[in-house]
């Protein structure tokens, strides 16, 4: 007598969930997170950012000569390093009159920096220009002068340092000025946010 074959019965076998079935917990999870990110993309937006009155139409109306500058450590460095006057060149680029403003925060680097800068020092303690006094702690400058143009956008920003310009361009209606082979160069001004 031979030895009967066992077989499964299809009903018998136990059945294993796998992975992706949507009846596990953490698929729940994901699932109800991907509508809820669904659902406020959907959603309309009900805060507009307040926009300066002084950008109309994506232009800034407060811009108006004569310009006030605000000039940073690295532009008056480079200006020494290219041998170019400043007031001069800066209104041959703007075709108006300026009036070069300096922070007591650009003048504490510029007196840090040492003997090096000393001439760039000489320039900016020059009287024709005007001085804005800092109150906040410290002496980093590129804060200084991101806070004063976000607060009011009536000045151009003098720079050529990049991570202070990366920062400014995120500013819409402020242009930049930076020193470029033989004069400066002005950028254009960023758009406004879309309504």
């Amino acid at each position: 007598m031979g030895v009967q074959k066992r077989t499964r019965k299809f009903a018998a076998v136990k059945r294993v969930i796998g992975q992706r079935d949507a009846r596990l917990k953490k698929n729940i999870d994901k699932d109800s997170a991907e509508k809820q990110a669904k659902k406020k993309r959907d959603e309309l937006i009900r805060e507009v950012p307040q926009v300066p009155s002084g950008m109309f139409f994506k232009h800034n109306t407060a811009l108006q000569p004569p310009y006030q500058i605000l000039l940073d450590t690295n532009f008056l460095s480079h200006t020494v390093h290219h041998k170019l006057p400043l007031l001069p060149t800066l209104m041959d680029t703007l075709y108006a009159t300026c009036n070069p403003i300096i922070t007591s925060c650009v003048m504490a680097e510029l007196e840090k920096l040492g003997p090096k800068y000393r001439i760039a020092l000489q320039i900016a303690r020059d009287e024709r220009w005007e001085r804005l006094q800092c109150d906040h702690k410290g002496t980093y400058a590129d804060d200084c002068i991101v806070d004063r143009v976000m607060k009011q956008r009536v000045y151009i920003v003098a720079t050529n340092d990049r991570d202070l310009k990366r920062r400014v361009r995120k500013v819409p209606g402020v242009p930049i000025i930076s020193v470029k082979r033989g004069g400066y160069a002005v950028e254009r001004l960023p758009d406004a946010p879309e309504k």
